[in-house]
């Protein structure tokens, strides 16, 4: 399964959500100006990022026969 290009993408997705996700509670951890500035728009990101990942595994199962 590592060696499917569609595997390697949805991994990929995840792992965006993932790092979007750390920068946007570390934006909240700083709190002040850059809070301000920045946690919004990275939680905006995240949802959109997590919205591509769950279209990419959807696809990926409906693609490969998740279907038993």
């Amino acid at each position: 399964m590592s060696d499917d290009p569609l595997f390697m993408l949805v991994a990929l997705a995840c792992a965006a959500v993932l790092i979007i996700l750390m920068l946007g509670i570390g934006s909240f951890g700083v709190g002040g100006k850059t809070a301000h500035k920045y946690s919004n728009k990275l939680m905006r990101w995240r949802i959109g990022a997590q919205a591509v990942a769950i279209a990419l595994i959807l696809l990926f199962v409906w693609l490969r026969g998740g279907n038993g």
